[in-house]
C-alpha cells in the first residue's frame, strides 16, 4: 500500500504562517535529522518519493466557487493545515506508516498527516475506466517514477 505522510510543521500553522520570510529554511541541523530519516525509508524500501514546500506566503489557492475561480495569494489567514512538504512511501499498513511517522525527527509543534493513496483495484471497474487516459499513463511513464499509477 501506498501513503502520503503530510508534514504540516509548526511554523508554518496559524496566522504567523503566512508571514513566514521567502527565504525561510530549516536549520542545517534540521535537515541533516531529516536526511538521516528519508535514508532509513530508503534503506528500508519504503521511500517512493519526497519534497519541501516552499513558505506558504509563496503560494497561491485557487478557489472554486458558485462555478468561478479565484486565485488568492498565500494560505487562507489562520490556516492550521498548511503542508511544508510530504513523503509518499510503501508500507505493510497504516499502523506501518504510522510507525514511520513516529520516527520522523519533527520539531515540537510540527504534525504529519497519514493518508492512504488510492490504488485502482480500490475503485469498480466502471470508475476505473472512467480515469483511463493514454495521454495522462505516457506523461507518467515518461518520469522516473517506482510508484504504480
Amino acid at each position: 500500500m501506498r501513503f502520503m505522510m503530510l508534514m504540516i510543521p509548526k511554523v508554518y500553522q496559524g496566522a504567523a504562517g503566512g508571514n513566514v520570510a521567502p527565504d525561510f529554511a530549516p536549520s542545517a541541523d534540521a535537515v541533516q535529522k531529516m536526511t538521516r530519516f528519508n535514508e532509513r525509508l530508503a534503506q528500508a524500501g519504503a521511500l517512493i518519493a519526497l519534497d519541501g514546500l516552499h513558505p506558504p506566503g509563496e503560494g497561491v489557492r485557487v478557489q472554486f466557487r458558485g462555478g468561478k475561480t479565484e486565485a488568492l495569494d498565500g494560505p487562507s489567514t489562520g490556516s492550521n493545515g498548511v503542508l511544508g512538504g510530504y513523503w509518499m512511501i510503501r508500507a505493510g499498513s497504516l499502523q506501518d506508516a504510522v510507525e514511520w511517522a513516529r520516527q520522523c525527527p519533527a520539531e515540537d509543534g510540527d504534525v504529519i498527516e497519514i493518508r492512504q493513496v488510492f490504488d485502482d483495484s480500490d475503485f469498480p471497474e466502471d470508475v476505473r475506466r472512467a480515469a483511463e487516459s493514454p495521454a495522462v499513463k505516457a506523461a507518467l511513464e515518461g518520469q522516473a517514477r517506482t510508484a504504480p499509477v
